[in-house]
C-alpha cells in the first residue's frame, strides 16, 4: 500500500479511532491542547516540520515558514513547534495563502497564529493552541525546517502521518502506519457494530459486555 493509499484509508476514521490504536500499540501520538480555531476540514497528510525559536542577536536569515512551504508537496501538512507559546503569532494570512497555493492541506501549530478572519475566508485549515494579534517579527524566528520537533508533547518527524479533526491531532509514525491503520479500523468497525446493536434495542450494558469495550485498548 502506497503512502497515498494509506492516507486515503485513514480518511474514513476519526482521530479518536487512531488515538485508541496508538494506545493499544503503546505509541505516544496524541497531541494535547491543539484544536481547530474555526470550522476546519479534517486533514490527513505527511508532515513537513518547522522549529521556531526566540529572536535575538543571532538572526535566522530566512523568513519564518518559507522553507517549509517551499519544500511541501500536494497534500502535506506543516507542523510547527513554537513550544506552545500563546503570547506571539508564528503563522498568519500570507503564509496561509502561500501554503494553499502550493497545495498544502493545512497547518498544525503548537503555539498561536493570527489573521483568523482572513484565513477562515481563505478556507485554509489551521489547528493551533491560540489566536493572538502580535506579529512574529522581532519576537520569534525560524530555527530549522524538516527536522524532528515536538507538537503537543509528541515527537513529529518529517514524513510522519498527521491527522487533525474536531477532536484534535494525532501523529502516526510512518513505519507503524499500516499497523495503526489496521488496529484503528478494527476499533471503528467494532464501535459501529455497538451503535447498531444499541439502536436495535439491545441494552447498553449487554452491548458493553458483548464487545468488552473496557478491554479494547489493553495491550
Amino acid at each position: 500500500m502506497s503512502v497515498a493509499e494509506l492516507i486515503s484509508a485513514f480518511g474514513r476514521l476519526s482521530t479518536t479511532n487512531v488515538s485508541d490504536a496508538l494506545d493499544k500499540m503503546s505509541l505516544r501520538g496524541t497531541a494535547i491542547g491543539i484544536l481547530p480555531k474555526f470550522q476546519c476540514n479534517k486533514i490527513i497528510g505527511r508532515a513537513v516540520t518547522l522549529k521556531v525559536t526566540a529572536a535575538g542577536l543571532t538572526s535566522s536569515g530566512r523568513h519564518l515558514g518559507v522553507d517549509a512551504i517551499e519544500s511541501s508537496h500536494q497534500g502535506d501538512i506543516i507542523v510547527i513547534d513554537n513550544g506552545g507559546r500563546q503570547d506571539v503569532s508564528c503563522w498568519g494570512e500570507i503564509l496561509s495563502v502561500g501554503s494553499k497555493s502550493k497545495g498544502v492541506a493545512g497547518v498544525v501549530i503548537d503555539g498561536a497564529f493570527r489573521d483568523l478572519d482572513a484565513i477562515r475566508l481563505l478556507g485554509f485549515p489551521v489547528y493551533a493552541r491560540a489566536v493572538v494579534p502580535l506579529t512574529a517579527r522581532g519576537r520569534v524566528m525560524q530555527e530549522a525546517s524538516n527536522v524532528i520537533i515536538q507538537c503537543g508533547g509528541v515527537q513529529v518527524r518529517p514524513q510522519d502521518i498527521v491527522m487533525a479533526d474536531d477532536n484534535g491531532v494525532v501523529i502516526v509514525p510512518t513505519e507503524k502506519a499500516r499497523e495503526v491503520l489496521t488496529t484503528a479500523t478494527e476499533f471503528y468497525e467494532k464501535e459501529c457494530e455497538m451503535i447498531k446493536d444499541i439502536q436495535r434495542g439491545i441494552s447498553i450494558s449487554d452491548v458493553d459486555k458483548k464487545y468488552r469495550y473496557e478491554e479494547m485498548t489493553r495491550h
